[in-house]
């Protein structure tokens, strides 16, 4: 704040997590409170005043932000719901050549942080490749190799919610404590208003239409700054959640440490901006945050109290002026009445969930009964996240399929919930953006989930045998596969990746499987994660005729296309880094 304040910005607080904007959920960027002054329908000069009476030349702010588009990653060692976004804006007061100078004085003398590379916009159809980033940061000491150009998928930003002025961008990108690069710094160049939301923009059923005014919006997220400047290699190693991770046992799983300090973190904030616990709407991002925990702290031993934790969060945020509202006896008296009100529910579905859950195993089975979850899920109120953990502790899998069609009868004759999405092979996802998944988003998922078998062994084919599953999600617009390997990939090899897996769909493969004992399909040489507990009997889905010939085969549950040629075309998207000696791709269809 003060680095922009010497420069001319007006320091603005955090807006609310419960925005005014009937266009999204929960506030998930810094510039979302400033939309109408990149429209022109409020006048920037008249509203930002210097203490000196002259208008401010921008803004800057910590903006609280929540996200639950990444929910499922939460977990790992970098990605939260909440978060802190820095950012300063500009509304026609200056563009490019101040924002990525201020940019650049910041991260490397002010933090003292070398910059591994920059992205600047490649182009697209309607919007021309950024050449004056190139010359601004060339001008300032970056080679031309390190600066990367990537698509509208990656550096092309915005809109928020349903419509909205967004733009290219170029980002920065620093080192943390592993040596990974992350990036750190995002500015956006506003110079369009999007008629449509953003996944309408990328599938070209969106207008672009300029801004009265040129603006610039960053984003400097607070807790991936902290791992760089900290050199720690894990967001929850920093000062921002070392005084809650300290609390927990050794013996309690690290993912199951991040995701409760992560979700109460959160919770404390969505409560302190007067949000409380419902079946709907960002209340249900806050219930489902709740009962996470609270399933977490009567199934695992946690260590320590949830209230504590809550109270050193409320403690150490406090002190900072724009969070002064963390009342902490408000706090713990809403998470005590969501705990009341779900412990006894909770106790008799896990009962339930146990009891079928080892009928099954002793059958020899692994799938729980689909109206079995689903009565969990609509009756008595055991949220999808808690049941895949507990079904996940049991061994046993749930029928997402089947889950999503009993969810879609559901809805025909109730109206709540729409503002869901089904994502992760039909795992409910709230993201407030997006309406619940149909049945063609669930066949473009079905796709992508036979595509990620064929990408698998399209990279050990490429990159060779060493190439392991570290994990995955698929999604209607996406399938994305972590695996380990050691450093980034080649055009070329992508190149060579996506023509392979292209090749097979082009093959029209039939697409089976075969139920065998564990042992059995091991000895088929049978791909499978590592990481996974199978049960003794599992089954193998194979790409080919044969088993024996497959070009492809698998431990896995499905579901899938029939033959490849469904799939239709591939792309490789994008290609990053995890963490130490994983990778990380994304692939869509064309």
């Amino acid at each position: 704040m003060e680095f922009f304040e010497k420069r001319g910005h007006l320091a603005v607080p955090s807006s609310s997590l419960v925005p005014d904007d009937p266009s999204v959920l929960l506030t998930t960027a810094g510039m979302q409170q400033f939309k109408k002054y990149y429209t022109g329908e409020l006048d920037a000069k008249k509203d930002f005043v210097l203490p000196s009476g002259n208008p401010a030349l921008g803004t800057a702010s910590a903006q609280k932000s929540f996200r639950t588009s990444d929910i499922d990653e939460v977990g790992d060692e970098r990605h939260l719901t909440f978060f802190e976004m820095l950012g300063n804006f500009s509304f026609g007061g200056y563009f490019k050549k101040e924002a990525i100078g201020w940019a650049h004085e910041f991260i490397t003398k002010e933090m003292g942080l070398p910059i591994s590379y920059v992205t600047i916009f490649q182009g697209g159809d309607s919007v021309p490749k950024d050449e004056e980033s190139r010359k601004i940061w060339k001008s300032l000491g970056i080679l031309d190799s390190d600066i990367r150009e990537e698509g509208m998928d990656d550096v092309f930003w915005g809109p928020t919610g349903t419509s909205g002025p967004c733009g290219p961008t170029t980002e920065i990108y620093c080192k943390n404590g592993a040596g990974q690069d992350i990036e750190v710094w995002n500015i956006v160049f506003n110079e369009f208003f999007c008629t449509g939301s953003r996944e309408e923009l990328l599938a070209g059923k969106a207008e672009l239409k300029p801004l009265p005014l040129k603006g610039i919006d960053t984003g400097m997220g607070l807790e991936r700054l902290a791992m760089c400047a900290q050199r720690k290699q894990d967001v929850f190693e920093t000062d921002l959640f070392d005084f809650v991770m300290s609390g927990f046992p050794n013996s309690l799983p690290l993912r199951t440490q991040r995701l409760i300090a992560d979700h109460l973190r959160g919770a404390a904030f969505l409560i302190s901006d007067g949000l409380r616990p419902s079946n709907k709407d960002a209340g249900y991002i806050l219930r489902r945050l709740l009962r996470r925990v609270i399933a977490f702290v009567e199934g695992e031993n946690i260590g320590v109290p949830p209230e504590r934790i809550l109270e050193r969060i409320a403690q150490n945020y406090s002190v900072f002026r724009d969070y002064r509202n963390l009342n902490f006896s408000v706090i713990k008296n809403v998470f005590e009445d969501e705990y009341e009100k779900f412990l006894r529910v909770l106790q008799a579905g896990r009962k339930e969930f146990e009891r079928e859950a080892d009928k099954i195993k002793a059958q020899g089975g692994r799938v729980m009964p689909p109206d079995i979850v689903f009565n969990l899920y609509q009756s008595v109120g055991v949220t999808i996240d808690i049941l895949e953990d507990l079904a996940a502790k049991e061994s046993v899998v749930i029928d997402r399929k089947t889950f999503v069609k009993d969810f879609e009868r559901h809805q025909k004759v109730s109206r709540a919930g729409l503002e869901r999405k089904f994502g992760g092979h039909g795992l409910l996802v709230d993201t407030g953006e997006l309406k619940a998944g149909d049945e063609e988003e669930l066949q473009k998922a079905t796709r992508l989930h036979t595509t990620t078998h064929l990408l698998q062994q399209a990279l050990r084919e490429v990159l060779g045998s060493s190439v392991r599953q570290m994990g995955s999600d698929v999604t209607a617009e996406r399938t994305r596969f972590d695996f380990s390997f050691e450093r980034k990939l080649t055009d070329e090899e992508k190149r060579e990746v996506e023509e392979i897996i292209n090749k097979k769909i082009r093959e029209d493969l039939p697409v089976g499987f075969k139920e065998l004992s564990k042992e059995d399909a091991e000895t088929t040489g049978a791909l499978h994660f590592f990481k996974q507990k199978y049960p003794e009997r599992v089954k193998v889905y194979y790409i080919g005729r044969t088993l024996e010939d497959a070009y492809s085969k698998e431990f896995c549950g499905g579901p899938h296309v029939g033959h490849t040629g469904e799939i239709g075309g591939v792309k490789v998207q994008k290609e990053e880094a995890v963490s130490a000696g994983v990778r990380r791709i994304r692939v869509i269809l064309k």
